[in-house]
């Protein structure tokens, strides 16, 4: 498989029972197939030599390269904030589910991993900071309103109130 940035070959690689492709002769890029990036995502997951070599990668990235083809499915890739590490952009193959991390990014991503609460009130955050969200909220609590007040009007039109079964 070549990387999708410099089009090196890259090298199968062991990060403690997960065997990841390095564009080691290249950019120093990572490819992670489907949920491994998960598994080496936090400070105590992986070891060996190949995990330390390429958490002591310098980060690089060039922000306007455009999107990437997926080495394995040859699609674009989608660029997206990581979701346990705000601070780093990741490609994402949406058909094959794949990762491909820049040089660096994955110290930066083990750095700055969030935990669940950090994570769901940083999404919080961001949603409650959109206008139309807001305003969406605010239709929906007069809506909720609305509705309790037709279902106590129209109580006495419901045969259950009259006939007992």
């Amino acid at each position: 498989m070549n990387c999708p940035v410099c089009e090196t070959a890259m090298t199968e690689e062991d990060f403690g029972g997960v065997s990841i492709d390095i564009c080691r002769n290249g950019c120093s890029g990572i490819w992670f197939d489907w949920f491994e990036l998960e598994k080496l995502d936090e400070k105590h997951e992986g070891l060996g030599n190949a995990l330390t070599a390429a958490l002591q990668s310098s980060r690089a990235k060039d922000d306007n390269r455009g999107k990437i083809k997926c080495p394995k499915c040859f699609k674009p890739m989608m660029a997206h904030l990581y979701k346990s590490a705000k601070e780093v952009t990741v490609d994402e193959c949406y058909l094959c589910g794949g990762f491909f991390l820049d040089s660096g990014e994955l110290k930066v991503i083990r750095e700055n991993f969030m935990t669940e609460e950090q994570r769901e009130s940083y999404v919080n955050s961001i949603i409650e900071g959109q206008p139309d969200f807001q305003e969406a909220k605010k239709d929906l609590e007069k809506q909720k309103l609305r509705t309790a007040a037709i279902k106590k009007l129209t109580k006495c039109l419901r045969p259950s109130k009259y006939f007992k079964r």
